[in-house]
């Protein structure tokens, strides 16, 4: 995990499974690391991308939940940890390249135990994008990664978790689900 840490305080990205497939991953305050995933993706800048965290704390910085009724806060929280991508309204601290052009920005806490532990260990929440180039089917292990990116892309080791598919995405304002 060093690597890990290495990489994502020296503005770099990485590769790692998440739920369902790899991911793209850096540090959100990174724009240099931000700008390396998205031309190894071919994706807008506009389109914004996910925020991963180990618990909501590590989220609390980057939104403004409290603009959202008690219910569909309470909605969340519930769903945490686990395989919901809520969007809330985001805060001064959450960088363009994170949001893309919305007010709103994707967050999940996530229950998969090696991104639990990658963001305890930085104290931070990361980046989270499909490993694919645009277009392209999301990669599902290291090996898919590497015939994408090349080998020059750190790639951390370990297991998908059980998810068959990506994230349901919630609209926290009006809880319509984006993506089911």
């Amino acid at each position: 995990m060093q690597s890990f840490e290495h990489a994502f305080h020296h503005h770099r990205c990485f590769a790692y499974p998440t739920e369902a497939v790899f991911g793209l991953g850096c540090d959100p305050l990174s724009e240099t690391a931000m700008m390396e995933i998205l031309r190894l993706k071919s994706r807008p800048v506009e389109k914004g991308v996910i925020l991963i965290a180990a618990t909501f704390e590590q989220l609390r910085p980057f939104v403004h939940i409290d603009r959202l009724p008690i219910e569909h806060q309470q909605k969340a929280f519930d769903s945490w940890p686990g395989p919901f991508t809520w969007l809330l309204p985001k805060s001064a601290l959450t960088p363009t390249w994170v949001s893309g052009d919305s007010d709103l920005v994707a967050v999940r806490v996530s229950n998969h135990p090696l991104v639990q532990k990658m963001c305890q260990l930085v104290g931070s929440p990361m980046i989270s994008t499909s490993a694919n180039p645009a277009s392209m089917e999301p990669a599902r292990s290291s090996d898919e990664v590497r015939s994408y990116f090349g080998s020059d892309l750190l790639i951390i080791e370990g297991s998908l978790g059980e998810q068959q598919t990506p994230s349901t995405i919630i609209n926290g304002l009006n809880l319509e689900t984006l993506r089911a």
